[in-house]
């Protein structure tokens, strides 16, 4: 199957009879960031449309279509909602009991799994102790314990790939044995991006080299059907080593059957991808091979179907379909006959059972008090200057630093604070929003604030290398063209947590210039400059002057590519991760009082207009930015509230 879908295959194919067919369904999840019940915990609330709980169900429906059915998941399934924080800090989960999202796995009979980077965020021994609880096979092919020569003498963290031995039914009801090799990869980041959490533990290497090495040894150990279960997104089309998003060469991998990509929180197929050289959204190939990528949280559930067929011992695939299928939609469209419900086991009733009791002992824990706050909190047009979500979270860990730096080499430098959103809309959607009533913060109202377990850190810097931070997070907005109407604001490609504001300064962002930067860090326009008139104390900033730049460990270690990072760069670091420094913040105060205005604006644009993409919670605070003479356009298809602002 080196070749798939090809006419030849077709050909060779028509002369068998119907019932040597074989139909072969393979399901991915990808990115679930520990969301298993259909909840907000930011917003404390119900959202139907997302979780493993609720996914089951699909699992089930999608089984009941084709018995012939293969599940996997591409990664990122134990970090990313308070759920995940509880399990791996708060709950007996750390003495050896169950972690929930294994047992929701185990029961929903997972074929294998990869990893992804979130799954160090917690550390080395709790992905171990997580990971053995698995009744099924964990790979990765490029993380490793410690890198070889070449490849194949790598030592793996886990296997790289592993050998399912199954049996498959022909449409005549016949038996056939099949072998289906599965090997996964995740961003060689991973050593940076985590890099005070595992440093001389874990070492990765380039997804590309490492599939290549491994995919002709699956296939002379017997491999009939190789997928790659690739924990990267659609991206660049050339290889460059240790890119991040790796989807387009790895899939140019002679041997390579199939793919199921994740990484980037996008759906594919989708007009997402349209136009890009190799990539067929209409089939749902990349450079030929089946590829799906099935959202994040719980969102969709990914399939391929195959059609195979058996010939002198060895498997071609005739066709193969690709599709997603969303909460949203798909539970009241795929609904199975009476007959099948009868006949197949359930697995979904179970993985709730089990999903609820984390539940319940979650919300306990998140709905403990910890301070008060006299004014909302909430990060709806942080674009527009107005967030005091991020203004918590720069003073929080401002004050945590400077106490941390006296007595040191560093204490009379002038100490300044980053921060990016954690939540503010983009491709996680119209809810990936703070929003924080006055009146109690409970310890939900902190995980709101700062989603990510990441530690605290410093950065030493010069006024020079600041501008280039700025540069690379004013890369967030689109050009603005003067005396045009209704232009989209932001860049939809460009993650929310690479816009960095940093406190301490002051600055004006002039938009009528192209970014200086493309989303993913490419200097693309190194002359231009969007950040103007940067003043430190009221005055101009000094390039050449030396800072410490509060940040947290992800960002300091290089994550984003931004300027003055780096291992070698950092002079603190600290074990405590962000959102204790925010409880300790809160807690140590009668209530908490940040204003909203933060350290930029931008310049005006003459004769011009911008659409804001907001929640629709917005609409009760569209006083914080009366300047841009806001108006409501109404909500578009994903929910997001359409804003017009005057530049």
């Amino acid at each position: 199957m080196h070749e798939n879908m090809k006419q030849d295959q077709r050909d060779f194919a028509s002369g068998f009879e119907i019932s040597t067919t074989v139909d072969l369904r393979i399901m991915e999840t990808t990115d679930l960031h520990v969301h298993l019940h259909p909840y907000d915990y930011y917003a404390d609330c119900p959202n139907p449309d997302l979780g493993l709980s609720r996914l089951s169900e699909l699992v089930d429906i999608a089984r009941q279509q084709v018995p012939n059915s293969l599940l996997f998941d591409n990664g990122d399934f134990l970090q990313g909602t308070p759920v995940g924080d509880f399990f791996a800090y708060d709950s007996s989960a750390t003495r050896g009991d169950p972690h929930p999202v294994m047992e929701a796995m185990n029961a929903l009979r997972y074929d294998a799994i990869t990893l992804g980077n979130h799954e160090f965020n917690y550390g080395l021994d709790f992905l171990k102790q997580s990971i053995a609880q698995a009744k099924f096979p964990v790979v990765s092919a490029n993380i490793l314990s410690h890198q070889g020569g070449v490849p194949l003498s790598d030592r793996h963290l886990v296997p790289p790939y592993q050998l399912l031995r199954r049996t498959v039914t022909d449409r005549a009801g016949r038996a056939h044995p099949i072998c289906i090799g599965v090997i996964g990869v995740a961003p060689p980041q991973i050593t940076v991006w985590e890099h005070q959490a595992l440093r001389g533990h874990i070492q990765t290497r380039d997804m590309v080299e490492a599939v290549r090495a491994w995919v002709p040894q699956m296939r002379e150990a017997g491999a009939d059907l190789v997928i790659l279960l690739a924990h990267s997104g659609i991206g660049p089309i050339r290889h460059t080593e240790n890119m991040e998003n790796a989807v387009i060469p790895l899939a140019m991998i002679d041997g390579v059957d199939l793919i199921l990509s994740g990484h980037s929180h996008q759906l594919f197929p989708s007009r997402a991808f349209a136009d890009i050289p190799g990539v067929d959204i209409e089939r749902g190939t990349v450079c030929g091979k089946p590829t799906v990528m099935s959202g994040f949280f719980g969102s969709h559930l990914g399939l391929i179907d195959l059609k195979l067929v058996r010939s002198g011992g060895s498997w071609d695939v005739l066709d193969a379909a690709v599709s997603t299928r969303s909460l949203r939609e798909a539970a009241r469209r795929f609904v199975p006959s009476e007959p099948e419900q009868r006949r197949a086991p359930l697995d979904s009733p179970k993985v709730r059972k089990i999903v609820e009791r984390a539940h319940q002992a979650v919300l306990e824990s998140i709905r403990q008090p910890i301070g008060k706050t006299k004014t909302p909190i909430n990060s709806f047009f942080v674009y527009l200057g107005q967030s005091a979500a991020t203004g918590v979270v720069a003073q929080a860990q401002q004050e945590f630093v400077a106490r941390h730096l006296k007595g040191t080499e560093f204490e009379h430098l002038p100490l300044l604070s980053a921060v990016s959103p954690s939540k503010a809309g983009g491709l996680a959607g119209a809810r990936n929003f703070t929003d924080i009533a006055a009146g109690v913060l409970t310890l939900r109202s902190l995980a709101d604030l700062y989603i990510y377990p990441n530690r605290v850190a410093a950065t030493r810097l010069t006024g020079a290398e600041l501008c280039l931070w700025l540069e690379r997070a004013a890369s967030a907005y689109n050009q603005v063209h003067p005396d045009i109407a209704e232009q989209y604001l932001m860049d939809s490609g460009f993650p929310g947590y690479n816009f960095e504001i940093i406190y301490g300064l002051n600055y004006e962002i002039d938009l009528s210039v192209p970014a200086r930067y493309s989303p993913s860090g490419e200097e693309i326009h190194p002359d231009v400059s969007r950040i103007r008139r940067v003043t430190w104390h009221d005055q101009p900033l000094d390039l050449d002057a030396e800072f410490v730049l509060c940040t947290n460990s992800f960002r300091a270690n290089g994550a984003g590519g931004f300027a003055g990072t780096g291992s070698d760069r950092i002079v603190f670091e600290h074990s405590a991760i962000t959102r204790d420094i925010l409880r300790d913040f809160v807690a140590e105060r009668a209530h908490v009082d940040v204003t909203a205005q933060t350290p930029f604006k931008l310049q005006p644009v003459a004769g011009a207009s911008a659409i804001l993409r907001t929640s629709v919670a917005a609409h009760a605070h569209l006083d914080m930015v009366s300047d841009f003479a806001p108006e409501v356009l109404g909500v578009d298809q994903r929910g997001f509230m359409r804003l017009k602002v005057t530049l």
